[in-house]
């Protein structure tokens, strides 16, 4: 946003100074070489009045100013030339060409007529005619070329002076522009971190409400409120969970105890009344053991970690193997060489420890599943496949949220907590149908660190 800034003030003030300076420049050049062109003409006839003196044959006193003014011309640069009617030149400085003027130019100046001509070697040559006593009768004619070298010279001053002011001008709206750049944009990215923070799980972050304009600073202290009642229901909302699965621990302990005890020293009937109600207490403890995951895993703030994600499996797939084997399911690990990942310390394994178990609960015996991994651009992909019954497309759809289960008797919290872990690192984790009938899981762990780390209790479920 502050480049943003900068370049608009920039391009204004830019804009400004172009339509400003550039019309100055013009204007002012206009009139130095209008003024430059009269001065000529004047001095062409002043040099006429003079002329007319040396031409009428006047005393000397006639000629000796006529003589000075020519001195005087020659000194400034000018060269000058008179000639009477008859076209023959009488007099005047200087032996170049610069001051010859062109047959058409002479006879129009001895019919009366001045004529100014601008010629191609930057000089200006006037041809005035030189008029007798009675005013109507030309006896000769002056001509005056004059160079324009120092007009150009005071064009050229003129337009370096106004670039000159234009660039100061331009860097000063620089420095304007970045100072306000700055004032606006440091607390803006100081809220956008802040922001990232809390996003990321760092319920605590706050963002500093005393810099910049007042809008800034007016969000900035929403922000603040916001991010306070934030931290207050997250935690009043774990807290409560937390609470509540610990207190349930203890009166589901005894009551299965008390069972225990009922069952010894009962019928058969009776006892498989009891059997079927530590069936159910064992099911709560189970979903009470869930609720405990679930709020660990949103309590946990994400340190990501590189870890080899080929290593885990053959960990995970090696603790899991003699379950496997008991119940006849076919498990196996696959894949080539090192897969990196980035992750949270131990959460590849909860993961890895869910998704086994729900494939193991739900492929009957002489089933596989199959745990593969393989770098995918710029991340790593986790694939846990079985040959089961698989999952309908609205079961698949639901089966992120807490308690939806399509086992009988299953809590319904596995997939939610392997859902929270993997979304707090950065990563996804999807539900497909396996061909040839089944259920796949794929899992996508990034490679780096993600710009930012999101909570799972933040997470889409």
């Amino acid at each position: 946003m502050a480049r943003r800034i900068v370049l608009t003030m920039l391009a204004l003030i830019g804009a400004l100074l172009v339509t400003t300076v550039v019309p100055l420049g013009l204007i002012t050049t206009s009139h130095e070489g209008s003024s430059f062109r009269q001065d000529t003409i004047l001095s062409a006839r002043a040099l006429a009045g003079l002329a007319e003196d040396r031409l009428a044959d006047r005393p000397p006193a006639g000629i000796a100013a006529v003589a000075r003014a020519l001195a005087q011309s020659r000194r400034a640069g000018e060269q000058v030339r008179v000639y009477s009617a008859g076209r023959r030149l009488v007099t005047g400085t200087g032996t170049g060409g610069a001051a010859a003027v062109p047959a058409a130019a002479l006879t129009s100046a001895l019919r009366g007529r001045l004529v100014v001509d601008s010629r191609s070697d930057d000089r200006l040559r006037v041809t005035a005619p030189v008029m007798g006593d009675d005013g109507d009768t030309v006896i000769g004619a002056v001509v005056l070329s004059r160079s324009s070298q120092e007009l150009e010279e005071q064009v050229g001053v003129l337009w370096t002076w106004l670039a000159a002011v234009a660039l100061a001008g331009l860097a000063a709206a620089a420095v304007a522009a970045v100072a306000l750049a700055r004032w606006v944009s440091r607390p803006l990215s100081s809220l956008d971190a802040a922001a990232q923070r809390l996003g990321g799980g760092a319920l605590d972050t706050r963002s500093a409400a005393g810099h910049g304009p007042p809008e800034v600073r007016r969000l900035a202290r929403n922000f603040n409120g916001m991010a306070g009642r934030l931290e207050s229901l997250v935690h009043g909302n774990r807290a409560a969970m937390a609470d509540v699965s610990h207190q349930l621990r203890t009166p589901l302990a005894a009551l299965r105890l008390r069972l225990d005890v009922l069952s010894q020293d009962t019928d058969p009937d009776t006892a498989e009344e009891l059997s079927g109600a530590q069936d159910e207490i064992a099911r709560l403890s189970h979903m009470v053991d869930g609720l405990l995951a679930v709020a660990r895993a949103e309590s946990v703030l994400v340190e990501p970690a590189g870890i080899q994600v080929d290593e885990v499996i053959r960990d995970r797939t090696a603790a899991w193997r003699p379950v496997a084997e008991e119940r006849g399911v076919d498990l196996r690990p696959s894949g080539g060489g090192p897969v990196p990942a980035i992750a949270g310390e131990g959460h590849l394994e909860q993961v890895l420890d869910n998704l086994l178990a729900n494939a193991l609960d739900a492929v009957p015996a002489g089933g596989q599943v199959q745990v593969s991994a393989v770098v995918e651009g710029d991340g790593a992909r986790v694939v846990v496949a079985d040959d089961g019954p698989g999952m309908t497309p609205r079961q698949q759809e639901m089966a992120f949220r807490r308690f939806v289960s399509s086992t009988p008797g299953g809590a319904g919290l596995g997939l939610a907590i392997v859902h929270r872990l993997v979304t707090s690192n950065g990563g996804s984790v999807a539900l497909s149908d396996t061909p040839g009938g089944g259920l796949t899981v794929t899992v996508t762990l990034p490679a780096q660190n993600p710009d930012r780390n999101r909570r799972p209790g933040l997470a889409p479920g």
